[in-house]
């Protein structure tokens, strides 16, 4: 699973109850200290991830808890690798801005202006609607680490059936974004990861994101652990071709990053490295609506919220056994990022349940703090 949006974000959460391992204590005066006891009383014993915290360009806190490899007792930290899942969709989503700005597509084009042989049905399809899940392609095509090669993808993508009318109906599409790096390089005339990592890791920093480019110490990445804790790997173990995931994954989902550099993109995106103001009003814009009745819209990457004169960013990740979430708040200029290499346990926790409460949570008291 790549990890779509898994349940409404912006509801109550009843707290857990669960008490985590003291590892994440106070480190100076007012929001960190609060923020520490926060997660003591909140993060379950056993549990295991990393998490970051910001305001503007301050760096508030950037730290694990548990360990990243248990059977060889390796703790994680700010910089361990973990896959962050769907929410790799907002750097897809900025790639296309990017090219955007650079004259190379626009958001309004047909898809057959970038990809050839598109069916008769399928002609409608503009690029903004992949970008808002507005197209009408099915979630998937199947299993992340099928090894379907790009060619093939397009041809099973393309020749299946839309599940609604192009632009008609929001429909979560891990195909869509998957499309969209297909885009990415034939309007760059690259590979995704290359045109992501000149664009935007690059300018902004990031020089420990991305599929295969860098080279990570192994130590460093973090194996991940179904719900009775067993070992399935770390994500440069599972099946990839030699220039990353197989096309079911690319593009909407995979990447590796670490808490520092999704600080480091945080801090781009507050100035102007890698996008202008206007594109980033473009990336942030709440555009279609989740549900019909609903208060909260699929931007460019991005499950938005509008709180007051700004905006809430949010979105989550999840495969089979990880999970993560990160949530922007424009107006405070926040960020709070963390992710778990055990998503849930059969201890009777899930960080599903409980992630809308740890976001809010230390988004609170971050701002009680600055």
């Amino acid at each position: 699973m790549t990890g779509k949006v898994l349940k409404p974000r912006f509801v109550a959460v009843a707290t857990s109850g669960l008490v985590g391992a003291a590892l994440l204590g106070g480190c100076g005066a007012g929001g960190p200290e609060t923020i520490g006891s926060f997660l003591d009383d909140t993060l379950p014993a056993g549990s295991s991830g990393t998490l970051v915290a910001a305001v503007g360009d301050d760096l508030v806190r950037c730290e694990g808890w548990g360990e990243s490899d248990r059977e060889q007792g390796v703790a994680a930290g700010c910089d361990t690798v973990y896959d962050i899942m769907s929410m790799t969709k907002q750097f897809t989503a900025a790639a296309v801005l990017t090219l955007q700005e650079q004259g190379a597509l626009a958001v309004t084009d047909p898809i057959s202006r970038h990809l050839d042989d598109i069916p008769a049905d399928k002609r409608a399809v503009t690029v903004e609607q992949l970008l808002t899940h507005t197209a009408g392609f099915v979630d998937s095509l199947g299993e992340d680490d099928e090894p379907l090669t790009k060619p093939e993808f397009l041809h099973r993508a393309l020749t299946s059936e839309l599940q609604s009318a192009p632009g008609s109906t929001y429909l979560y599409s891990n195909v869509g974004y998957s499309l969209l790096a297909a885009i990415i390089e034939s309007a760059s005339g690259t590979s995704y990861e290359r045109y992501m990592a000149d664009q935007l890791f690059g300018p902004a920093g990031m020089d420990r994101t991305g599929y295969v480019l860098p080279t990570w110490d192994p130590a460093d990445l973090a194996v991940e652990y179904d719900a009775a804790g067993v070992a399935q790997g770390t994500p440069q173990e599972h099946p990839w071709a030699d220039d990353g995931p197989y096309w079911n994954l690319r593009g909407n989902g995979g990447l590796l990053s670490t808490a520092r550099d999704i600080y480091r993109w945080h801090r781009a995106l507050v100035g102007d490295r890698v996008l202008d103001e206007a594109a980033k009003e473009q990336l942030f814009e709440p555009r279609v609506r989740e549900e019909p009745d609903g208060d909260t819209f699929y931007g460019y990457g991005w499950v938005l919220h509008k709180s007051g004169d700004g905006v809430i960013a949010w979105h989550n990740g999840a495969n089979d056994w990880a999970y993560g979430e990160i949530e922007r708040a424009s107006q405070e200029r926040t960020l709070v990022f963390w992710i778990t290499n055990q998503a849930r346990s059969d201890e009777g926790w899930d960080f599903e349940d409980l992630g809308p409460d740890i976001t809010d949570g230390i988004t609170d008291r971050l701002l009680a703090g600055s």
